[in-house]
Formats: structure tokens, sequence, C-alpha cells
């Protein structure tokens, strides 16, 4: 499959959205010189060819006060048992991201709890997960860096070459 092509006002449009996904398009085409048209008709072609997936929202967790983190690694008894694991770690709200992962872990997990109380219980009820041998947490201190700007910048500079 050849790879889509993006150009200059491509980038800055993923640009202005990745920094806000709700900037209007009229607002993108005062910043770029061009069209709304010119915009709307770019970011569809983006999304019919899978370059963008949808949008997103941004929640503070810390106004909500689910600011503690911590990454588990699951310990599991059968690899045929991952998909009924992965399940049941869907029925657990504060698991917001799970991983396949080779290596150490089966499956490596991220939680967000209230406290550290909270987060003992949501591993206790990951522990109990039928198949999981045992899990390993850490626990995020500070996430120092989330940027999605700096590798879309890198993949643009890809694109050139």
């Amino acid at each position: 499959m050849a790879k889509f092509k993006l150009d200059e006002i491509d980038h800055q449009i993923l640009d202005m959205l990745i920094e806000n996904a709700r900037t209007p398009f009229t607002d993108i085409a005062k910043k770029l010189l061009v069209s709304a048209g010119t915009i709307h008709v770019r970011v569809k072609k983006m999304e019919d060819e899978g370059v963008i997936k949808g949008s997103t929202l941004t929640v503070d967790y810390d106004k909500m006060n689910y600011s503690f983190i911590a990454y588990i690694g699951l310990f599991i008894e059968k690899s045929s048992y991952t998909q009924r694991i992965i399940d049941d770690l869907h029925k657990i709200p504060e698991v917001t991201v799970a991983h396949l992962t080779t290596g150490k872990f089966a499956v490596f997990c991220k939680i967000r709890a209230k406290d550290t109380k909270h987060a003992k219980n949501i591993i206790f009820e990951i522990d109990n997960i039928n198949g999981v041998l045992r899990t390993e947490t850490s626990i995020s201190l500070e996430e120092v860096i989330n940027d999605k700007k700096r590798l879309m910048h890198a993949i643009f500079d890809d694109y050139k070459i």
C-alpha cells in the first residue's frame, strides 16, 4: 500500500487539531489563509485515509480525584487464558489502558485510582482474576512527558524524505 502523502498545510492542520480537536475549521482556515472548505476537504481526506481516527476529549482526572496512577504487569498461568483475562479487565473501570506484551509480563495495565487504598483494592481485584498468577506494580510519581506533537512532527519529517 502506498504511503499517504501529507503536505505542509496538512501538517499544520494536524498540529492545530492535536492541540485542540475541537478547533473550528473556520479558525484553522483563518490561521492558514485558506478557505474553511479546504480545511474540511483535507480533514475528510485524512480521515478517509485513516491518518485521522476520530477525535478525543482530554479529562483532567486530578480534578475528579483520580490522580493516583499505577502500572501493573500481569503474570498469567497460560497464554490460552489471555482473552478471558482481558475480558475481566474490561469489567474494572479503573483499568484505563491494557497492552498485550512480550517479555516479563503477558499483559501490562495502567490504572487510575483515588488514593493508595483504592489502588490496593483494584490491584487485589486484578490479582483475583482466574488465571492471573501474580502482578507487579509500579506507582507513577508524575507524568513528565505526554506529547503527541513531537512524534507527529518526526513522522511528518519522514514524509518529506
